[in-house]
């Protein structure tokens, strides 16, 4: 890629696309009686998958962008657990009948700070209300430095098939100028025991972009982190929004290398786990070749959530806890973001709902657009507005489009817009190009690269 070309659009504010519309354009007009209507409207015995948010850490890592409390106590946890089994049972009573949770998440903040009881009486609860089989996949967010035995038995007895291991990075420059100092050694022994328990799959989160990192330290976690041999990766560039996030005021600006450096540390993490013989998929994230998420990318299917790639074809997701956020045929609805007021609507017996956005008429078509961007790098435009009725050519006429091709960034042929091999960095900005929300509403939104 041209290095002004790079320059041009690395450092541009845009959405992760794992929703559209984004979160920025929510608003009131969602709340618990539309949600309530919404969720009536379920049809029996269809797939759903389910996300829980649990939203407390022991100490604050200053690069997180979510949303998350430090408590150094059990009991908040407590409370707010009892407020999660209330909503799971006040959803369910909303809903027709009962529905199959053919995927399950549980992200934090770090879910693992609960009790092994409490996290086995959450999964008793869950199937109490909603249909699971075999195939159902459960996943969980782990913090290697706070997680113990005991919650690695609980885990493999309550039917987890899925973790994520947040690592980040291993250079201790790094860990120290981010408040997260997590050794090889943690991580290792994390890993070890999920897979003796019985959790088969587990993934590796990394950043780029991290103040004081360097290509070479990604090099050296990647090559820590391959030993390990994890199933997944995936790769994220730090959002740095300190007027968002004010903790991450603590990291030192200065230290941040700019859109040029993050594009280098980007490309050479690809490089070596590609070498390892891991599959490139999307935007950010890396498989097994056997995989179920490499087989899905091979054939088309992939998709995008909140959670990232996935294989998960569910039209709905529920979205247990607060600031969690749910997506159903309708639109999209999110609770109450504080923890305090979410536990005050579920203990006065109603659904937590804050705010939303039902979906307007062309919503759907552009998030089919954006997801196959966001997915296999091209779409056929053709062949996503024909379930539509809609026009290809509108699409394209509304769109940035003709800049990025004339830039080198995505090529065109008729109805068929394909992102340029060169600028796989840049599909956040071709899938922009068909946002017509974007620039609506205050960004706060990590860049381009």
């Amino acid at each position: 890629m041209k290095p002004e070309i790079l320059a041009r659009y690395a450092d541009r504010p845009l959405p992760r696309y794992t929703s559209y519309p984004t979160a920025p354009h929510f608003g009131a007009d969602v709340d618990a009686a539309v949600y309530s209507d919404w969720l009536g409207t379920l049809p029996p015995g269809s797939a759903v998958s389910l996300y829980l948010h649990v939203p407390f850490c022991r100490s604050m890592c200053w690069y997180c962008g979510c949303h998350t409390t430090i408590t150094a106590r059990d009991e908040p946890i407590a409370r707010y657990l009892d407020a999660l089994h209330r909503e799971i049972a006040l959803v369910a009573d909303a809903i027709p009948g009962r529905l199959h949770a053919g995927h399950v998440h549980f992200g934090g903040g770090t879910p693992t700070l609960m009790q092994p009881g409490q996290f086995i009486a959450l999964m008793d609860a869950l199937r109490a209300r909603f249909d699971f089989n075999a195939d159902s996949e459960i996943a969980i967010e782990i913090d290697s430095r706070t997680l113990e035995p005991d919650m690695i038995a609980a885990l493999g007895q309550g039917g987890v098939t899925r973790a994520s291991l947040g690592v980040q990075s291993f250079d201790p420059v790094v860990q120290h100028a981010i408040n997260r100092v997590q050794t090889y050694e943690q991580t290792a022994a994390a890993t070890e025991g999920l897979r003796a328990a019985g959790v088969a799959g587990v993934n590796f989160d990394l950043i780029y972009g991290l103040p004081h990192q360097s290509v070479a330290s990604c090099l050296e976690t990647v090559a820590q982190a391959v030993s390990l041999a994890p199933d997944r990766f995936a790769v994220f560039g730090y959002a740095h929004v300190p007027s968002f996030k004010l903790h991450q005021r603590k990291i030192d600006e200065a230290a941040l290398p700019d859109g040029a450096a993050r594009h280098q540390q980007a490309e050479a993490i690809a490089a070596a786990l590609v070498d390892a013989g891991y599959v490139r998929i999307g935007l950010d994230h890396f498989a097994r070749p056997d995989d179920e998420l490499a087989r899905a990318f091979a054939s088309g299917t992939l998709h995008r959530n909140f959670q990232g790639y996935t294989t998960d074809a569910c039209d709905t997701l529920i979205g247990f806890g607060a600031s969690s956020i749910g997506r159903l045929p309708q639109g999209y609805a999110q609770n109450a973001v504080l923890i305090g007021e979410y536990q005050r609507r579920i203990g006065e017996g109603r659904l937590a709902t804050g705010k939303g956005r039902a979906f307007a008429a062309e919503d759907r078509l552009r998030a089919a657009v954006i997801e196959r961007i966001m997915c296999d790098h091209r779409v056929d435009l053709a062949e996503v507005c024909a379930p539509f009725g809609a026009s290809p050519g509108r699409l394209i006429d509304d769109s940035a489009l003709d800049q990025l091709v004339a830039d080198g960034i995505a090529r065109r042929d008729d109805n068929v817009v394909v992102l340029a091999d060169e600028a796989r960095p840049l599909v956040r900005v071709l899938a922009a190009a068909f946002d017509q929300y974007l620039g609506q509403a205050p960004a706060r939104h990590s860049r381009a690269v």
